[in-house]
């Protein structure tokens, strides 16, 4: 996989996105629960696959985690270099045993790449024996819209199709789950109702936010197998 099998054209939505600060901590704190385990090595490395402008590694690093960047981006490459992140590029090398992470997170990335299935299996590479790997992405082709065409996705998984990319990557899934099922429905309506360009408006992203999406987490609980917004799968590498 190189870079050119990543593409991103939605700048402005990633930037309103920013305002999401209930989310991006749900995030945040799903992969932070995945570096508590005992069997984390004392020389953990961790990546960001997909950093964009680092708005995760930043919130990583508030709590002492600094992760390594794979961003395709130069312009974002050359932001998250002035931030201090070391920024990887695996389109030709291999890694060695030493080299390898013991957990990769990616949110919102697979659907850009074209071949989903070869990058899932590059990431498996990468991961140490016992590794975990957090995906993150959007969720059931019925809520495709102008905003997922103007962003460059190819796409928008079933939980079960996730789960089986990831199964034929060599991993072992550990956790599996669709989020946010009230964002299904203002997702659903955005469709239907929303910008023709695909444009997000980040005072309704804020207010989503803030107002309806700590309600949206808690009843993941209900719906996490059968329907929401987006899938989570936790894989680790045997």
């Amino acid at each position: 996989m190189g870079s050119s099998d990543f593409a991103y054209t939605g700048c402005d939505n990633l930037e309103a996105m920013t305002k999401a600060v209930n989310y991006n901590t749900f995030l945040v704190d799903t992969v932070d629960k995945h570096l508590t385990f005992p069997d984390i090595p004392a020389d953990m490395r961790v990546l960001d696959f997909g950093a964009g402008s680092g708005t995760y590694a930043d919130m990583l690093s508030e709590r002492g985690i600094s992760p390594e960047c794979l961003e395709p981006d130069e312009e974002l490459q050359h932001i998250l270099r002035s931030k201090g992140y070391k920024v990887v590029d695996y389109d030709e090398a291999q890694p060695s045993e030493t080299e390898q992470y013991s957990l990769i997170y990616t949110f919102n990335v697979l659907e850009h790449i074209k071949n989903d299935q070869a990058a899932s299996e590059q990431l498996a590479t990468l991961l140490r024996p016992g590794g975990k790997l957090v995906v993150y992405v959007p969720a059931l082709e019925i809520l495709y819209s102008t905003m997922d065409a103007k962003v460059g996705h190819y796409r928008r998984y079933r939980r079960t199709q996730l789960n089986r990319i990831l199964r034929n990557a060599g991993l072992e899934i550990v956790e599996s789950r669709y989020c946010d099922p009230i964002g299904f429905f203002a997702t659903l309506a955005y469709k239907v109702l929303g910008s023709a360009d695909g444009t997000l408006d980040p005072r309704s992203v804020e207010l989503y936010d803030r107002a309806i999406f700590p309600l949206s987490k808690a009843l993941q609980i209900l719906t996490g197998k059968f329907f929401g917004k987006n899938v989570i799968v936790v894989a680790t590498k045997p």
